[in-house]
């Protein structure tokens, strides 16, 4: 059984990183266009206003990025590091636990995307395309094998 386990994770790691990433997206989208009720039940971020603003545009834009599975380390390491701001910095004063202040989104987003960052894109995902491309192998003084011989 484990060993169906076993094969069945990098699958459910990129279930997870397409829930993650489509979620979070979804918040990009609602406050910078008021699609899906809009930001803070309706409305939009003004244009440029911080922090409100930025943190939109990195939610749609790093959501669609861990969506896909391009770059996700790093799309995950900026969103994880946006959410830990936003829970400090705007529900962290209101009050101490998650469940108190508001937080509980913030603080699972951050975790989530932090575990992203540790066990990468898992399968289906844009940056294994890339990764399972043949590169070509070089001699010492940097020409291609073909090019060795000829």
């Amino acid at each position: 059984m484990t060993s169906l386990l076993d094969r069945g994770r990098p699958y459910a790691v990129a279930l997870f990183r397409i829930v993650t990433g489509l979620l979070f997206a979804s918040h990009g989208a609602a406050s910078l266009f008021g699609v899906l009720g809009g930001a803070h039940g309706g409305g939009t971020v003004p244009v440029g206003a911080w922090p409100g603003w930025y943190a939109a545009v990195i939610q749609l834009v790093g959501g669609v990025l861990v969506l896909v599975g391009l770059g996700t380390r790093a799309a995950a390491f900026v969103a994880s590091g946006s959410m830990a701001y936003a829970y400090f910095s705007v529900h962290q004063p209101g009050a101490l636990w998650p469940l108190q202040n508001g937080g509980e989104p913030s603080v699972l987003f951050c975790w989530a995307f932090l575990l992203l960052v540790f066990t990468g894109p898992g399968a289906l995902a844009v940056d294994g395309l890339f990764a399972s491309r043949p590169t070509a192998v070089r001699s010492r003084d940097g020409r291609s094998p073909e090019a060795a011989t000829a």
